[in-house]
């Protein structure tokens, strides 16, 4: 039994018991086995199981063959996302075992754009995921109604997530007060981008950053690809800005970034603004990249390694519940360190290597 098998076979089953022809838990492996084989539709989903009935029944009972790929569509729309979220996140929690902490974990959001539904004038779902910047995981999703409800739905995710002791680093979107206290009150520290859209907030600290003296002053390089990338990290205390620690529970520091980006061509500068429950010693310039990583190692990869946008899947729950699909398939290839080569080429290998698509799991 795998731990697929542990985890997921704990999800309800909505389906009446006179019309079950599959088991809810084969539909599930089924699915994340041919996802890590390339498979990207239900039709393709399908044809993965019944061209491998024979190396499947090693780990799923079948008892009536291959679900059809309407089948497979119709319980992916059926299945409650609260739930398959929560076991998501509990097999995630499982599956980095004694491994790193999480030092430092990124909260942002990303549409499935496959999900819209023009006809109908549906927008499409939006998820909130949480990424480990050190075991390079996705650490679970919750979905909201559109990008401006991720204010409601990051405590949510936050509620169902062991941060204790973790920096979470939030866009402007999450840089609430009540966000900001949801961390405190689960004993970790927060880093939170300060932009345009808290106006007052960002003229305020902004003001106070260039009319004070910075405790800490440090500057990064990076040289590649014809281009030079230097970033200054200026760190301020919170004093500096009345009543901002009343607002802003643990508040201790105020960041300044100065990005600039030379070429041949132009020379660019960008400043970028940060609160934090940090004391002024820390590295933020690197926290702050780390950030980037969910957009990098896990935003990126949905859409160009797992086609996620592209992928037609209007039935919103389907949709939703497709994503933690996609998601399990990806923590378990990023999970395998030991074999070189890209993701697009571990799932080539995956659906031409049993053992290797074995080993995976």
């Amino acid at each position: 039994m795998t731990s697929l098998h542990r985890t997921f076979g704990q999800l309800s089953d909505p389906r009446l018991n006179r019309k079950k022809q599959h088991l809810l838990i084969d539909i599930v492996i089924l699915s994340v086995l041919a996802v890590l084989s390339g498979a990207e539709s239900w039709d393709s989903i399908e044809l993965f199981g019944k061209t491998n009935h024979v190396f499947l029944k090693q780990f799923l009972k079948l008892p009536n063959g291959i679900p059809s790929h309407d089948t497979i569509n119709r319980v992916f729309g059926m299945i409650n996302p609260r739930h398959f979220e929560r076991l998501f996140i509990q097999w995630c929690d499982e599956m980095k075992g004694d491994g790193n902490l999480e030092k430092v974990i990124a909260i942002d959001g990303k549409s499935v754009r496959g999900s819209k539904d023009s006809f109908h004038g549906k927008s499409p779902i939006h998820l909130v995921h949480a990424w480990s910047v050190e075991n390079n995981l996705c650490l679970g999703q919750w979905k909201t109604d559109a990008k401006s409800n991720e204010i409601t739905a990051i405590p949510e995710l936050l509620d169902l997530l062991d941060i204790k002791g973790s920096i979470i680093t939030i866009d402007a979107m999450g840089t609430q007060t009540t966000i900001c206290e949801k961390i405190i009150e689960k004993e970790a520290d927060y880093i939170l981008a300060v932009k345009d859209n808290q106006k007052s907030l960002r003229e305020e600290v902004e003001a106070a950053c260039n009319s004070s003296r910075a405790v800490s002053d440090m500057t990064e390089m990076d040289k590649g690809h014809g281009r030079i990338e230097t970033r200054r990290c200026q760190v301020f205390e919170k004093g500096f800005v009345d009543d901002l620690e009343g607002r802003w529970i643990g508040l201790q520091t105020i960041i300044k970034i100065t990005a600039t980006r030379e070429t041949k061509e132009k020379i660019t500068t960008e400043e970028r603004y940060y609160i934090s429950s940090l004391d002024a010693r820390q590295p933020f310039n690197r926290y702050v990249r780390d950030h980037w990583g969910v957009e990098n190692s896990l935003h990126w990869v949905l859409d160009m390694v797992f086609r996620e946008d592209e992928q037609r899947k209007r039935d919103k729950r389907a949709a939703e519940n497709f994503a933690i699909v996609r998601k399990i398939s990806l923590n378990l290839l990023k999970k395998d360190t030991k074999t070189k080569g890209s993701l697009v080429s571990k799932r080539l290998r995956a659906g031409w290597d049993k053992d290797y698509l074995i080993s995976l799991l």
